[in-house]
């Protein structure tokens, strides 16, 4: 295995087993952590929730590098290309680093009996082995499913954060709310640091916060914000308080709860990693993150969005509300058949002028027909078009679109994933 595409096959195959290549647990990752002797040198910022994960890990990354601290972070899935997943100081690391990494988890695999790692738990792995070679001062780790039996739980967060908690990935963390914040939950750590940025906590996180004695911070609760005009202040009941704070960078209303959780927890972090006001506000506006409400073209407008839940695509109609365009919208929606469809196209549906619907390849992809016929069902009256790919189905809409209206493509990292990949081709605007 010479190329990063080498390895990148490789962690395909070596565990087949489990639902889309996914099977929980922590015994065959902390078997193979143990080989490589992995230890925890600097602050660890655990991240888990439904939503909003990555926006929380992208700040707290900002935050940090504007006050000068070498950063790791790593997270999941990537857009574009596997290095995406993991950020020295806000950049992709290179292939060559990638497989050094991914050479040092296989021997030790080899070395801990062969252990039939998951692709994302053999990523996890090697993300570790990279940021200990840098030195870095702070490594963020965003949970990839659930959190108690998540390959990151395997390293004890200093801090850990969750933000919103919604029903999604049901069929491996329960069916309600409850059974999900349990799972959540599990990245806390009895006698550190716990902070939860949602408004309604479910019974069974606050439970299990008590019973291992983590230290719990609850937005509303323990800390909170405020807008004020174009600014916005945050406080915590353990005295601090920012006022006049430039806006995130990151569109959404729901941005300044996860800031505010982002805010606490570097609040208490001072003490191991002191950050001033100035690196505060200036990595609040310097915080970027792909496939968050990202424009990535004007005239006709083309915004993409990875929310693929109904919590996170009614914060996304929201968004698109309070950014009123003159022209129509256009939806460009391709999603996973494990996926709540129904929902998710039920909260965008008042959002909505014109459907164009793709088919995703695969196993857990949805055909197109399966979405029209939920769009049918709590929209009537609407146009609806139906395609193989979701390529062809942006080139539709960009083809009907007039400059006045604009494009939304959601539903799916996998979606907004095609949709990049086929504005790059000059072609789709020549006509």
């Amino acid at each position: 295995m010479r190329t990063l595409t080498d390895w990148l096959a490789h962690l395909e195959a070596l565990h087949p087993k489990g639902q889309a290549g996914i099977e929980l647990g922590l015994e065959r990752a902390a078997r193979v952590k143990r080989v490589l002797q992995q230890r925890q040198t600097c602050p660890v910022i655990v991240v888990g929730g439904t939503n909003g994960k990555g926006s929380t890990c992208a700040c707290l990354e900002s935050i940090y590098r504007a006050a000068g601290y070498r950063v790791g972070c790593y997270t999941s899935p990537h857009l574009l290309v596997y290095n995406e997943r993991v950020r020295l100081d806000g950049a992709p690391v290179d292939d060559e680093t990638l497989c050094a990494a991914f050479a040092r988890v296989e021997a030790a695999r080899q070395a801990a009996g062969n252990v039939s790692l998951t692709y994302f738990e053999f990523g996890t792995l090697a993300a570790w082995e990279v940021f200990a070679a840098r030195d870095v001062e702070l490594v963020i780790l965003e949970v990839g499913l659930g959190g108690r039996l998540d390959a990151v739980n395997i390293y004890d967060g200093d801090v850990a954060v969750i933000t919103g908690i919604a029903l999604d990935h049901t069929d491996w963390l329960g069916p309600t709310r409850e059974t999900i914040g349990r799972e959540k939950a599990g990245i806390f750590r009895g006698g550190r640091l716990a902070i939860c940025a949602d408004p309604e906590p479910p019974q069974s996180l606050l439970e299990y916060a008590g019973a291992i004695g983590a230290d719990l911070q609850l937005i509303g609760r323990d800390f909170g914000f405020s807008r004020c005009g174009d600014g916005w202040s945050c406080w915590s009941r353990r005295g601090m308080q920012r006022d006049f704070l430039p806006l995130p960078s990151l569109s959404g209303a729901h941005q300044l709860g996860n800031a505010s959780a982002v805010l606490t927890a570097v609040d208490l972090l001072q003490d191991s990693l002191s950050v001033g006001a100035e690196a505060v506000a200036r990595g609040l506006q310097e915080v970027r993150l792909a496939g968050r409400f990202q424009r990535v073209r004007e005239r006709p407008e083309i915004i993409v969005d990875v929310a693929h839940n109904p919590q996170a695509v009614a914060g996304l109609a929201q968004t698109l509300a309070a950014q009123r365009n003159s022209g129509r919208t256009l939806a460009v929606v391709g999603m996973l058949a494990d996926k709540d469809i129904a929902g998710v196209l039920q909260a965008m549906a008042g959002s909505v002028d014109l459907w164009f619907l793709g088919s995703l390849d695969g196993p857990r992809g949805a055909a197109a027909e399966v979405l029209a016929s939920a769009v049918s069902s709590c929209q009537q009256y609407v146009a609806v078009e139906s395609f193989s790919s979701v390529a062809e189905a942006l080139r539709r809409a960009v083809g009907l679109a007039g400059e006045n209206d604009r494009i939304v493509a959601f539903g799916s990292f996998v979606t907004v994933a095609a949709v990049l990949r086929e504005i790059e081709q000059e072609s789709l605007f020549s006509n």
